[in-house]
């Protein structure tokens, strides 16, 4: 196998981040064949150096990749943090893990078959169900969520009362959400309760901010679509095994 950067290599273990990794590098916790490796840039062999963070040994993990059809009352969120992967290093030091509400679910709870530290890639409010990401590969996740990826994204959203066309108007219109000014791409009637609202800034609760500017009613909210990526056919609570080069349609 070629030679890789030790930074490179430890980022692709799961351990964190590339630019926390360099952290831990430059810390002198890093050792490749015994010998401390303070510098990001040193090149290794990951078939035959051993690279050990605090005496343990660091393997490349296996990359997974899945779509998840989101169910409600699951949350996205990693028992260890899965905005903070520096978490997941190695330590010399016991720490308690973060105490789970009772009867909390979490995303990572339906992949329990899997050891590999997975994450969502974005997320969805407890309440909302639908497409949803699902890796261990940082790098991939990366260029999904980077506002430069200008990716859009497609709700199915359902409303108690009947769609009107100031309804329609009003949330095309757009507004403010997290003290930015956004508003959709398209917003398109189904029926007499439903319409389709496509997305890119993908602000946080930014389609419930539409629906309750319009006075309307949220009864249902389920994200079918990322980019060219659709949701298909996956039942609630299943997910489906994928490849990467299955998610380049994405883009």
């Amino acid at each position: 196998m070629s030679k890789i950067r030790l930074n490179k290599f430890l980022a692709h273990s799961g351990i964190a981040s590339r630019r926390k990794v360099e952290d831990v590098i430059i810390s002198k916790s890093v050792k490749v064949n015994g010998k401390i490796a303070d510098l990001p840039q040193t090149l290794i062999d990951p078939e035959v150096d051993i690279v050990k963070i605090n005496d343990k040994v660091i393997k490349e993990e296996k990359k997974y990749y899945f779509l998840l059809n989101k169910p409600k009352g699951f949350i996205c969120a990693n028992q260890k943090d899965p905005n903070n992967p520096s978490k997941n290093i190695p330590s010399q030091k016991k720490t308690k893990s973060p105490k789970r509400k009772q009867k909390e679910h979490l995303v990572i709870d339906l992949f329990k078959d899997y050891s590999a530290r997975l994450f969502t890639v974005g997320r969805l409010d407890k309440d909302t169900t639908g497409l949803l990401i699902v890796t261990n590969d940082g790098d991939f996740a990366n260029k999904i969520i980077h506002p430069s990826s200008n990716l859009e994204k497609e709700y199915f959203v359902k409303v108690k009362e009947n769609l009107l066309a100031t309804h329609l108007k009003k949330i095309s219109k757009g507004g403010f959400v997290e003290n930015k000014f956004v508003k959709p791409k398209k917003v398109i009637k189904t029926s007499r309760k439903t319409l389709r609202i496509m997305v890119t800034e993908g602000k946080k609760r930014e389609i419930k901010a539409f629906i309750e500017k319009a006075n309307l009613t949220l009864f249902e909210l389920q994200r079918v679509r990322i980019g060219n990526l659709k949701l298909g056919n996956i039942p609630f609570g299943y997910y489906k095994k994928v490849s990467l080069k299955d998610l380049e349609v994405i883009f």
